[in-house]
C-alpha cells in the first residue's frame, strides 16, 4: 500500500513538470519563411522574406498566384526589422524552415558579422540552412527572382547549390556554424558562394519569366567571395573556385579536360578525390605540401590520333590531367596571395596542428606576413579507371 501511494505521489509531482503544448503554433496563424535577404539600408538593415503561399503549393493546385510571397523592412537591427515586417505581413513570420540566407553585396562589403549575430542567436532559428552572397545586387533583388521546376524560388536555390557542390566542383555549400566557425579561426578565414542574377531582374519577378521554355531572368551560382574577416575581399572565377574546392578536399565529382597533343580536347570524368596537407616550420619558415589523388573515367575524346588501347597513351593522359589540376590550384593560391592576402584555405590551421609551439609565433602575423609568401607544394596524381563503352573515338576512323 505504501509502495502504490508513493508511486501515486511521483507520477503527481511528474505531472505538473509536464509544459505541454504552451507554445504551439497553428499553421494557420504562421508565414514559413523559407528565404532570407539581408542587405545594407544607411546605418541599418533591410531585411526581405521569401514565405511560401501554403494555397499555391499544397496538392499542386493553386488559384494562378505566385508560389511565394516576398516582405520586407527596414530597421537599426535585423531582428527589428524583422519584426517590423508584422505590419504588412497578416501572419508571423517563422523562421525555423529557412533553407536559405543571401547577403547583398553591399552588406558583404561593409561586414556580416553583427548581422550574422541574431541567426546564431534566435532561439527558432535552425543552423542548417546555406549562405551565399548577391554579387553585385542586392539579396532583395535575388529573392524576387521567380524559378522554374521548383515553385519556390528558395527551395530552388537550396536544392541547385546541393546538387552543384555534387556535380560541379566551383560550387560550395556553407552553414551558418561554419561560416562563424572560420570568423573566430586563426589560421583559416571564410568563403561564401556567390550568386549572379542574368538578366533583367525586374523582368524576373514576374510571371512570365517561368512561363517560357527559355527563362529569360536566372540565379547562377558562380565564384567564390573570399573574406577577410567578415568583409569581401575579393572574388575567385571557376576555376580558381575549383581549385579551392581541390584544395580543401571539398570534390565529390566533377569534370575536367586535358588537350590533345595533336590537337582536340578530351573530358575527364572525376569520381573520387583525396587531398591531404601536412605542414612543416623549418627555421622558424612555414610551408604547406599538398598531395591529391584522383580517380576517374574517361567522359569522351575528341582527339582523333589517340590510341586508346595503348598503355603509354594512358599514362600520357594522366600525365596531362595531372598538369592541369596542379595549374588550377596553383592559380588559385596565387590570386589569393597576390589579390587578397587572405588565407581561405585553413594553411595555418593545417600549421598549427603540425607544430603548435610554432604557431604561437606565427599566428599575429599570419595573413599579412606569413601567409603571402608561403611555398606551397602541390602533388597530383590521376588514376584512370575506365575508357567508356568504346575504346578508339570514331574520330579516329573518319575520312576527310
Amino acid at each position: 500500500m505504501k509502495r502504490s501511494t508513493a508511486c501515486l505521489l511521483l507520477l503527481l509531482i511528474a505531472s505538473t513538470l509536464l509544459t505541454g503544448c504552451w507554445n504551439r503554433r497553428e499553421l494557420n496563424e504562421i508565414a514559413i519563411a523559407v528565404g532570407l535577404g539581408l542587405d545594407t539600408d544607411g546605418d541599418g538593415y533591410l531585411v526581405s522574406v521569401q514565405v511560401v503561399n501554403p494555397g499555391e503549393v499544397a496538392n499542386g493546385k493553386g488559384g494562378g498566384q505566385s508560389p511565394a510571397t516576398l516582405y520586407k523592412a527596414t530597421g537599426h537591427t535585423v531582428s527589428e526589422a524583422l519584426r517590423r515586417i508584422s505590419n504588412i505581413s497578416p501572419r508571423k513570420i517563422y523562421v525555423a524552415q529557412l533553407r536559405m540566407v543571401l547577403i547583398g553585396q553591399s552588406l558583404a562589403d561593409s561586414g556580416v558579422s553583427e548581422a550574422l549575430d541574431f541567426l546564431l542567436r534566435d532561439h527558432e532559428m535552425r543552423t542548417d540552412f546555406y549562405l551565399a552572397v548577391v554579387r553585385d545586387a542586392s539579396a532583395e533583388d535575388a529573392l524576387k527572382i521567380m524559378t522554374p521546376l521548383q515553385k519556390i524560388p528558395a527551395n530552388k536555390l537550396f536544392a541547385s547549390l546541393e546538387t552543384s557542390e555534387k556535380t560541379w566542383a566551383p560550387s560550395l555549400t556553407e552553414t551558418l556554424n561554419e561560416m562563424v566557425s572560420d570568423l573566430l579561426s586563426d589560421g583559416k578565414q571564410p568563403v561564401l558562394p556567390g550568386i549572379r542574377i542574368l538578366g533583367d531582374p525586374e523582368t524576373g519577378a514576374k510571371k512570365k519569366n517561368v512561363e517560357g521554355i527559355d527563362t529569360l531572368t536566372q540565379l547562377k551560382f558562380t565564384g567564390i567571395a573570399a573574406f577577410k574577416r567578415d568583409k569581401v575581399a575579393g572574388w575567385l572565377n571557376e576555376d580558381e573556385s575549383k581549385g579551392y574546392n581541390f584544395i580543401r578536399d571539398n570534390i565529390k565529382t566533377t569534370m575536367e579536360h586535358a588537350e590533345c597533343p595533336d590537337g582536340g580536347k578530351l573530358s575527364f570524368e572525376v569520381i573520387r578525390s583525396k587531398t591531404k596537407s601536412r605542414g612543416k616550420v623549418i627555421e622558424g619558415k612555414p610551408q604547406i605540401d599538398i598531395n591529391v589523388q584522383v580517380n576517374g573515367n574517361i567522359a569522351d575524346v575528341e582527339c582523333k590520333d589517340l590510341n586508346l588501347l595503348n598503355v603509354k597513351t594512358i599514362e600520357m593522359i594522366e600525365k596531362l590531367l595531372n598538369k592541369r589540376i596542379k595549374s588550377i590550384m596553383e592559380d588559385s593560391i596565387r590570386t589569393v596571395q597576390q589579390k587578397y592576402g587572405v588565407d581561405i584555405f585553413g594553411f595555418g590551421e593545417v600549421i598549427h596542428r603540425s607544430n603548435p609551439r610554432a604557431w604561437k609565433e606565427l599566428r599575429h602575423d599570419w595573413d599579412e606576413r606569413y601567409f603571402r609568401n608561403l611555398p606551397v607544394n602541390i602533388s597530383v596524381s590521376v588514376k584512370i579507371q575506365r575508357l567508356g563503352t568504346i575504346k578508339d573515338s570514331f574520330l579516329k576512323n573518319m575520312k576527310e
